[in-house]
């Protein structure tokens, strides 16, 4: 290869490939699964972005067994609070030696642990790591999330499996990239994109400020990609990730993976008071106002969930404060609270004995509960609005799931002052659903795939047919 030619290989940034032809693959797994699988092992460090229910944890699990066999080396599968247990679980029905393990070494040829465990393990026991709903590691605080960054760097083969890699957000899978040792996301930004917006410091100076999605408005820049990039860029994602809503995506029948019906209920709470100042109750414009009547209201809308989950047999009420969780947990009969002071055996015991149908209503926060759990053993659930798609998505979804046999029932509970927060979320559930189907549609072009059926007869021009 020549200079020059050694010179654009660089500048295509196509990862390359690591691994190795798979070893292992299960009967268990589907057909689209296996086809996912292959890939991951064949690519050796890759993401795959699968949407809830369609079998994240087998696919993990045949990959770790594939690097296992293939290095002699236990690997690491890290799961966030209480969702360790159900890998195990399910392992053991796939016939997996997979083990759960707190104390830092490894139990299994497949060891699980949450992320916060993590800095107990030493990386050089394990030849492979897997992080389970690595969307979450942008929740994390900074040390935890230095800890996984720097594990995951020292590993040879990783592996990143979530629903959400970037909900509504294509710059967010710049720091997937980076996780698996890829482009960074600065890197990621400069190629590819382009802003178009700045602002400007008191002092005249130019800033830059990064937002997640594009499509924000305010003053943060907004990145969009490159005119000439775009191509470049699917095809570099390409290489290292697969993206899947459903089997139908990749040309496979959907068969059982359909979803339910889901039923959203908005309730609209007028506050009984008016904020100090005022006569009458005027609409709530912009953060500090919804915050302000967010907790005027606290009262009336707690009462409004309670109400709304009398009668349900198995049920989840989301909050986002202490005071409207500790308010929640008062009202609903039979709740059970479970708070970020708890300790994380607390937390896991709480969870897990939700999962198992022993707690009748779960009150807690989407950022403590809203991640990797299967919960189709309930379908009512109750939910105060934020901004945050990411939470709601995450929180919906933990019922809202292949596998779940009965529609699945959200009571939105919010003020007048709430409505922009809902249609706020409603917009970016919308350009969600718009980028995934534009991440599928442009990996498959990027591979060369127009579709995975091949009994349909091929159409050909007319002068070749000729």
């Amino acid at each position: 290869m020549t200079a020059y030619a050694e010179y654009l290989a660089q500048r295509a940034q196509l990862a390359n490939a690591g691994g190795f032809d798979p070893v292992h693959m299960p009967d268990h797994l589907f057909d689209f699964q296996r086809v996912l699988v292959d890939f991951a092992v064949q690519q050796g460090r890759a993401a795959l972005f699968a949407d809830c229910g369609l079998g994240k944890t087998p696919m993990s699990l045949a990959w770790a067994q594939n690097v296992h066999e293939h290095t002699g080396k236990p690997v690491l599968l890290l799961t966030p609070l209480a969702v360790g247990f159900q890998v195990v679980a399910e392992g053991h029905r796939f016939g997996y030696d997979v083990e759960q393990s707190r104390s830092g070494k490894p139990a299994a040829p497949i060891t699980v642990t949450n992320y916060e465990q993590l800095e107990k393990f030493d990386h050089s026991d394990f030849g492979g790591v897997v992080c389970d709903e690595s969307s979450i590691l942008k929740a994390f605080d900074g040390k935890t999330k230095a800890i996984v960054t720097e594990f995951l760097r020292l590993v040879p083969f990783r592996l990143l499996a979530t629903a959400t890699a970037a909900p509504n957000d294509y710059t967010e899978l710049g720091t997937s990239s980076e996780a698996l040792g890829g482009l960074g996301y600065m890197d990621m930004l400069t190629r590819f994109f382009i802003n178009k917006d700045r602002s400007i410091s008191s002092r005249g100076r130019t800033q830059h400020r990064i937002t997640g999605n594009p499509t924000d408005v305010g003053g943060a820049i907004k990145w969009r990609l490159k005119g000439h990039a775009e191509e470049p860029f699917w095809r570099w994602l390409a290489t290292w990730a697969r993206a899947i809503r459903r089997p139908s995506d990749y040309g496979f029948d959907d068969g059982a993976f359909v979803l339910p019906e889901l039923v959203e209920r908005v309730h609209l709470v007028e506050p009984e008071s008016v904020r100090d100042g005022f006569l009458l109750n005027l609409p709530a414009v912009g953060l500090r106002e919804e915050r302000e009547e967010t907790r005027r209201t606290l009262d009336e809308r707690c009462e409004a969930a309670s109400a709304a989950l009398e009668d349900a047999d198995a049920a989840v009420a989301w909050c986002h404060l202490n005071d409207e969780s500790a308010t929640l947990a008062r009202l609903i009969k039979g709740a059970v609270e479970l708070t970020g002071s708890d300790s994380l055996f607390e937390k896991e015991e709480k969870l897990a004995a939700f999962t198992r149908g022993e707690i009748r209503v779960l009150v807690t926060k989407p950022s403590l509960g809203a991640w990797g759990l299967n919960w189709q053993h309930a379908h009512r659930m109750t939910y105060f609005p934020s901004h945050s798609y990411e939470q709601m998505y995450q929180a919906i979804r933990r019922m809202w799931r292949f596998g779940q046999t009965q529609p699945v029932e959200v009571d939105v509970i919010t003020t007048p002052g709430g409505e922009q927060i809902l249609t706020n979320l409603h917009r970016k559930a919308a350009a969600a659903d718009a980028m995934f189907a534009a991440l599928v549609a442009h990996m498959n072009d990027a591979l060369g795939v127009t579709s995975h059926a091949y009994d349909n007869e091929m159409e050909v021009p007319a002068w070749l047919a000729s």
